[in-house]
């Protein structure tokens, strides 16, 4: 069974930074794509960063110049880097991978289980 699991959440101030990380594990044979979403009160849930394998990393547009999405292939991981956050970042941040599983055939994906980003001022 695969698992992910987030951690580097909290609190801050604006213009303050924060670092989150994902851990893929479980029978992982290859991971196609990791993901970061973000959830504030009251709102659905949104795509933040989104980087495919051999792709370019994709940001949605309030957050570019201020995020940065990066993966550790060998570690099955995946990193968020929050910088210059602003109030409007506040949420439940979750990470996605799409990956293929040793022994099945197919993609398939797991969500993480959040982890909280608040900026105060």
């Amino acid at each position: 069974q695969v698992q992910l699991v987030e951690s580097g959440g909290g609190s801050v101030q604006p213009g303050g930074s924060l670092r989150l990380s994902c851990v893929a594990s479980g029978n992982i044979r290859s991971i196609n794509a990791m993901g970061w979403y973000r959830q504030a009160p009251g709102k659905e849930r949104e795509l933040v960063a989104h980087i495919v394998s051999g792709g370019s990393p994709y940001y949605t547009d309030s957050v570019k110049g201020r995020f940065t999405i990066s993966r550790e292939n060998a570690k099955n991981t995946a990193y968020l880097q929050m910088d210059s956050l602003k109030s409007e970042d506040t949420g439940v941040y979750y990470c996605n991978a799409n990956f293929r599983v040793i022994g099945l055939v197919g993609d398939y994906e797991r969500w993480g289980q959040g982890t909280q980003v608040t900026v105060w001022s």
